[in-house]
């Protein structure tokens, strides 16, 4: 989006292997490497092959309902379910989320809307800390 992109990154987020056509509709869950871009709808958890460069992208009138695993997630439509990305997480001006993102970097246009939490990769994972009961401080 800004220009900052390694070349490795550009080039597997230009190319498209697999195309969801507008009439389309999957129900199950989809294994995919390389470019996934979904013009229909999946219902179903969306899972790139571990270890292997992979980008899902939504178009504006796609949409995904299910868990989505993948490297590189780019959302221009409708998206019910969470998001695990390890590299980056795109939201066009169209796109519409309800899930949380586990994201390492995230970048989002004015006019889109999620509902959710945002999970950073790196954040470590909150501890609950016990309250101490009342009667413990009244001595």
């Amino acid at each position: 989006m800004f220009g900052d992109k390694n070349k490795s990154s550009r080039s597997v987020t230009n190319m498209v292997e697999t195309l969801v056509g507008p009439r389309v509709v999957i129900r199950g869950d989809v294994h995919f490497s390389g470019g996934l871009y979904v013009e229909g709808r999946i219902i179903g958890k969306v899972i790139a092959e571990e270890g292997a460069p992979a980008v899902l992208t939504i178009a504006q009138k796609g949409v995904v309902e299910g868990e989505v695993h993948a490297p590189v997630v780019v959302v221009g439509g409708q998206l019910t379910g969470d998001v695990h990305a390890s590299e980056r997480v795109e939201l066009g001006s169209q796109a519409r989320v309800l899930g949380n993102i586990h994201y390492r970097i995230v970048e989002m246009a004015a006019g889109s809307t999620f509902t959710g939490r945002l999970i950073h990769a790196e954040a470590p994972v909150a501890q609950l800390v016990p309250a101490e009961p009342a009667f413990a401080r009244a001595s």
